[in-house]
């Protein structure tokens, strides 16, 4: 038999990057949130979690998202979204999606407690799991870990996975926030996250140990914590540890009372919800003031009756208690505008439209030279 000639070099060097155009684009980084608090109660949070659907998937309903993120109500989802509490389940989820879902820190490392858990249904792959369903948030190697999975192409179709987004109840500088999982837009960039989320560049860049932000690509989840209201809750109360950020509101007190929180002054600002609750609510007043009542003292002092938990150790009773705000400082300082970040999006566009151009030529030309050969 013959010897097969050998190839020319122009063939050798179009087979080269057809195999580079061809190979796959490495798969999503795992990951890892810092989360070293150990004390019983610090060592567990609410976090919230960014949900967006996948990419060429309908838009999901309120009811949809609730029920894949099991989700115990409806009202907890709106509360998360700053949406109206009278928003159906049937109207369809805004994206991003904002999901409240327990936190436990266990090893240096957050993730969600319990939930979400997802079952197995024919042709599921762990990466199918993670990337189409659960948009990102986790990859399919954290699946596999949490759930003692040896092979990920190979799941039993009913089998139930837990699926552990990666959260965290850490202060942040000191201060509480609330921890918030974000998968990066495309596009995406440091500046217009912090921007975004009333942060700065080098909390994002700290919390998630990135030494650049020429780092950061889409797809990648970040924890970007977000700045939550203080508050004059007993630290006896139940509810002692809530944390709400600018933009969502909570319901407290067996749903007595609802908290949202306010980027004007900074701190929770509480009123009964007025017959929401199932169960009896009683008042709480401040003298002669009740739940939510604010009185000017000043130009620029107020004073409020304000939220101070509840507690349920004899009976049921809601705290309140008199403080005084200074409206005229209690404006937060207006966050660096993000630099050239527009550009960046811009410039980012032209290099992927480049690359592509780039891409179509090399396969014509490889070809042409194929077809000589």
């Amino acid at each position: 038999m013959a010897p097969l000639p050998a190839p020319a070099p122009a063939s050798l060097l179009c087979l080269f990057f057809l195999c580079l155009l061809a190979a796959p684009c490495p798969g999503a980084r795992a990951a890892r949130f810092a989360c070293n608090a150990t004390a019983p109660r610090a060592s567990t949070c609410q976090a919230l979690i960014s949900y967006a659907p996948p990419n060429g998937t309908a838009t999901p309903t309120l009811a949809a998202v609730r029920a894949l993120f099991q989700l115990r109500s409806h009202r907890a989802l709106l509360a998360a979204n700053g949406l109206p509490l009278s928003t159906p389940p049937t109207a369809p989820a805004p994206a991003p999606l904002r999901v409240r879902l327990p936190c436990l820190c266990s090893g240096g490392a957050g993730a969600t407690f319990q939930r979400p858990t997802y079952r197995v249904r024919a042709g599921d792959t762990l990466d199918a799991v993670a990337r189409g369903v659960f948009a990102g948030l986790v990859t399919y190697q954290d699946i596999a870990a949490a759930n003692n999975v040896s092979d990920p192409n190979r799941v039993a179709v009913g089998q139930q996975l837990w699926i552990p987004v990666p959260c965290s109840c850490d202060p942040v500088a000191g201060q509480p926030v609330v921890h918030f999982t974000y998968v990066v837009p495309t596009g995406g960039s440091v500046a217009g996250i912090a921007q975004e989320f009333s942060t700065t560049e080098e909390t994002i860049l700290a919390v998630n140990k990135m030494a650049d932000s020429k780092a950061l690509v889409a797809g990648q989840v970040l924890d970007v914590p977000l700045r939550a209201c203080g508050s004059a809750i007993s630290s006896t109360a139940i509810d002692r540890n809530l944390l709400v950020p600018n933009g969502s509101y909570v319901l407290t007190a067996n749903n007595c009372v609802m908290c949202g929180c306010s980027s004007s002054t900074w701190q929770l600002d509480c009123q009964p919800t007025q017959g929401l609750s199932s169960s009896f609510c009683p008042a709480a007043k401040c003298g002669d003031m009740f739940l939510g009542n604010t009185s000017s003292t000043s130009s620029c002092e107020s004073t409020t009756c304000s939220y101070a938990g509840y507690t349920n150790t004899t009976s049921f009773a809601i705290l309140a208690n008199v403080t005084t705000s200074n409206v005229c400082n209690a404006g937060m300082s207006p966050v660096a505008q993000p630099v050239h970040s527009s550009a960046f999006r811009l410039e980012r566009a032209w290099l992927r439209w480049t690359e592509l151009v780039f891409s179509l030529h090399v396969v014509l030309v490889c070809l042409g030279y194929l077809r000589q050969d």
